[in-house]
């Protein structure tokens, strides 16, 4: 694998690297974003398909800190990003966060990746925020997520879709993941197997 750290050499584990896309840069998840994706995420209609309610900051930043210490399972890696937008530096690295853009944060995604016996898989999921949805941000950050899980010889991309939700299955379809046959508590299994 490419690009790991020094716990991702001793464990195998992948790690969550800075993504750019044209307009957006994904960048590894920390506590500290909590607050920001709080507001990003208060729509309670972002849970329609998935259930819930949204999070308060500090409920987010429990969460954020479990995700940061990983899984249990050794070979299994937790992989989170918040999605930025890359106005105000010109597409370029700018002065915002760690040179990363001064663009509001947007949404989230994620990859769980593991081992299989024909290597890598991961299970990707998104969400943006209602204000920033219908801008192409879904489909551009699942997009570069995807792309860099090639880069780090993920063989197999799945999403789980409820079927009912349009924007995640046109999200789904523009990175390449086709619709299975296999349900999974009411979503629809979507896979992108790479050649070999």
């Amino acid at each position: 694998m490419e690009n790991l750290g020094r716990e991702g050499r001793e464990t195998g584990r992948v790690e969550a690297e800075v993504i750019r896309t044209e307009r957006l840069v994904l960048v590894p998840q920390r506590v500290e974003h909590a607050r920001e994706m709080a507001d990003v995420l208060s729509d309670p209609a972002l849970h329609t398909f998935i259930g819930g309610a949204p999070a308060t900051a500090d409920e987010l930043r429990s969460r954020y800190a479990r995700m940061a210490a990983g899984p249990a399972d050794p070979a299994e890696s937790w992989c989170n990003w918040v999605i930025r937008l890359r106005e105000g530096d010109g597409g370029g690295d700018g002065d915002g966060e760690e040179g990363l853009g001064q663009g509001p944060l947007t949404g989230t995604v994620q990859a769980t990746i593991s081992p299989s016996g024909s290597g890598l898989v991961a299970e990707i999921a998104w969400v943006v925020g209602t204000a920033f949805q219908g801008r192409g941000i879904a489909s551009e950050a699942a997009r570069g997520l995807v792309d860099w899980l090639v880069r780090h010889s993920v063989r197999e991309t799945a999403a789980h879709v409820h079927p009912d939700h349009a924007a995640s299955g046109a999200v789904a379809r523009a990175v390449g993941l086709e619709p299975t046959d296999e349900w999974h508590d009411g979503e629809v299994r979507w896979v992108r197997r790479e050649a070999r």
